[in-house]
């Protein structure tokens, strides 16, 4: 008989395919194993709660009794969330780029009964349409090859499972001259896929590149890229800001844009996003401190206080592109809406100047999106009218207004699993704004969201054993669960960051030993693989190498690297930078190939080692103004360490290898860094 098994799953994305007819079973060896004494081959299904077309697959075929007949007879079916397995993900992405495709989600995979993959694509159409096969052809022709084909399909997936166990091929070597390119010569190989008109990368849909564009204001902020360019990264992130990719109500952002203008977004939210637009915002306020970033910013962090944050502490892992089954429903207006919603404020300044401010959120009629709806955004072409002063405060009350209103609607879901990467990644993003941003009101409330939280995340997902080993559990939905690259990595970097406004010897000790934990366990041959050496028999799918590349978030690779540039000179130990010789070096020919992908590379890669600095202070400067008012001057290439004046007294600026500069106070700190006069107000 057969019997969908996700009722008792926790995994929102799971729970939302509990009622399909198809025979679903979570990933498990029981489920590999039921295959194998079938002899019949596996439909791997990898997903996630927030994903759209993920939505439009479920309504399409696995609701439809005809394809869940199909499926049940002739296959063992798995559904996987890929936020609680990556490293499965991982894996069938890759296959499905063997196979010649495109990866994304859906993903559809076909696999023999060992889960050794014969076909792999994403999402495919009940009927066909988009050039793409109907998915109940795509299952007629597997089912015909499994049974008429065998053999052929047996060497594809062992062609295929060892051209992925071999990693990634090394693109071509760029022959460059002293330590790496400066950062105009990377901003003008991009010149041919830069966006002149709306700012950014390439053709639609369109993505922010958050970690690529964190490096460009971290280089603007040293001087190091041309006045052109920089006006072009500037114009990128107000775009962002202005367009509909950015939630105008509420705060946040919204995965990518689906046109060339930031207007009309994929309405899911993931926290990673969070994470990555939090770190830009921050740095770019140090340059281009404009209402429009300041107020992203607070607004995203109010966004995450109140709609993303769980009662424990973690913070959840997204929320829904969909409500009451429509794409971005939640988040849009009819211009009567619009009208009703905004004049409800009974302003008589704003009710005689309507024809101007729907202008300025281009409203009309027609709407922008889909039926008649407008999805709200500001106009580039009129910031100039309504950046003066007085219409910034009226955009504020229109928003407010609308945001007012828009909580009396049905919201989307929110998957209140936490990911613990994830939740790292925005530990580190909140320590960006307490050290790099200068309006009190908004570092004081990134500190209040920090402090209150990163006690109860480490209390999520640290596990104790009696060995004393770090063990980071991977979801809240899952009691036990392999160990994964991407949590220690970010782990790592989130204990680096804390150390650096806190002082905390404990976090100081974690981020190295979790530095030499990855090492360790996740990495040989100038590779970094996505489990433990120890876990490689644990599952039934291959431990593969991971992605030198920025992915849906940053680089994990990228990241470690980063935060070994910086460990290394905090413990002065160079045996961490020997160790990743092979690694950087792969990595530095990754990111030459491809700069946009590799933003978190071009973070790790650009500096030279021999300017990194440890600056050394009493920890009694954390409790001086003047500390904190110098620290948003000290961008990645300082790392702060602290003592208690026992050991020496005052400050000492050191590389590697020796002190350069020390002194006896604060002030003269300041004055050997001479950082610019402004403070924070």
């Amino acid at each position: 008989m057969n019997k969908n098994s996700l009722a008792s799953e926790s995994s929102l994305y799971l729970k939302q395919h509990e009622n399909n007819p198809v025979s679903w079973h979570p990933y498990s060896e029981k489920a590999i194993e039921l295959a194998k004494s079938r002899n019949t081959p596996i439909f791997l299904s990898i997903g996630y709660s927030s994903c759209h077309w993920c939505h439009v697959m479920a309504h399409e075929s696995f609701e439809d009794q005809n394809i869940a007949k199909i499926l049940n007879e002739n296959f063992v079916c798995i559904k996987v969330d890929k936020e609680e397995f990556p490293d499965i993900d991982q894996y069938y992405q890759l296959c499905c780029q063997v196979f010649g495709k495109q990866g994304g989600w859906p993903l559809s995979a076909f696999l023999l009964p060992d889960m050794r993959p014969f076909f792999v694509g994403t999402y495919f159409p009940k009927v066909s349409k988009m050039g793409l096969p109907s998915f109940e052809d795509v299952l007629k022709n597997m089912i015909e090859g499994f049974k008429n084909n065998r053999k052929l399909l047996e060497e594809n997936g062992e062609k295929a499972a060892n051209l992925i166990k071999e990693g990634m091929p090394l693109p071509p070597k760029i022959e460059i001259e002293g330590h790496f390119p400066p950062p105009n010569a990377i901003m003008n190989a991009l010149n041919e896929i830069a966006d002149n008109e709306w700012g950014g990368y390439g053709e639609k849909p369109k993505f922010p590149h958050f970690s690529f564009l964190e490096w460009a204001i971290e280089q603007m902020s040293e001087g190091k890229i041309e006045q052109n360019y920089g006006e072009f990264i500037i114009k990128t992130i107000d775009n962002m800001c202005l367009g509909g990719i950015s939630d105008h109500c509420k705060g946040g952002i919204h995965r990518y844009s689906v046109d060339q203008k930031w207007l009309v977004p994929h309405f899911e939210k993931m926290l990673y996003d969070q994470a990555g637009f939090i770190r830009v915002l921050t740095k770019t306020s140090l340059i281009y401190p404009s209402p429009l970033i300041l107020d992203s910013l607070f607004q995203t962090l109010d966004y995450l206080r109140t709609e993303m944050q769980s009662e424990k502490g973690y913070f959840f892992s997204a929320q829904d592109a969909d409500s009451e089954g429509h794409e971005g429903l939640y988040f849009t207006f009819t211009e009567a809406e619009f009208d009703e919603y905004v004049l409800g404020l009974n302003d008589e300044v704003i009710k005689n100047r309507m024809p101007e401010i729907k202008k300025w959120f281009q409203i009309t009629a027609s709407g922008n999106f889909e039926n008649g709806l407008n999805v709200v955004s500001l106009n580039p072409a009129l910031k100039m009218e309504f950046f003066k002063a007085g219409n910034w405060d009226l955009i504020r009350k229109v928003r407010k207004a609308l945001m007012d209103n828009r909580k009396m609607r049905i919201p989307p879901s929110t998957d209140n699993k936490g990911v613990a990467g994830w939740n790292f990644m925005l530990i580190s993003a909140l320590v960006d704004v307490v050290q790099y941003n200068k309006i009190e009101g908004i570092r004081f409330l990134a500190r209040d969201i920090l402090f209150a939280t990163f006690p109860a995340i480490f209390e999520t997902f640290l596990v104790n054993n009696s060995q004393s080993l770090i063990n980071i559990k991977h979801t809240t939905t899952k009691e036990i669960t392999l160990s994964h690259l991407e949590d220690y990595v970010f782990f790592t970097e989130a204990n680096l960051r804390l150390y650096e406004i806190t002082g905390n010897e404990t976090l100081k000790q974690n981020s190295y030993h979790a530095a030499q934990f990855v090492l360790k366990e996740f990495y040989k041959d100038g590779q970094l693989y996505s489990r433990p050496f120890a876990q490689d028999n644990h599952a039934s799918y291959p431990n593969v190498p991971v992605a030198f590349y920025d992915t849906s978030y940053l680089s994990s690779v990228a990241s470690l690297v980063n935060s070994i540039n910086r460990l290394s000179v905090l413990f002065s130990d160079q045996n961490l930078l020997t160790k990743i010789t092979l690694l950087r070096e792969k990595l530095n020919q990754f990111v030459l190939n491809s700069p946009i992908s590799g933003g978190e590379g071009l973070r790790a890669l650009t500096y030279p080692l021999e300017i990194y600095r440890v600056i050394k202070v009493p920890g009694k400067f954390l409790e001086e103004k003047e500390w904190w008012n110098l620290i948003p001057h000290l961008l990645s290439r300082f790392v702060f360490d602290y003592h208690d004046e026992q050991k020496f007294k005052g400050w000492q600026i050191c590389n590697n290898t020796a002190c350069v500069s020390q002194g006896a106070d604060l002030n003269g700190l300041i004055k050997t860094l001479n950082p610019p006069s402004e403070t924070i107000s």
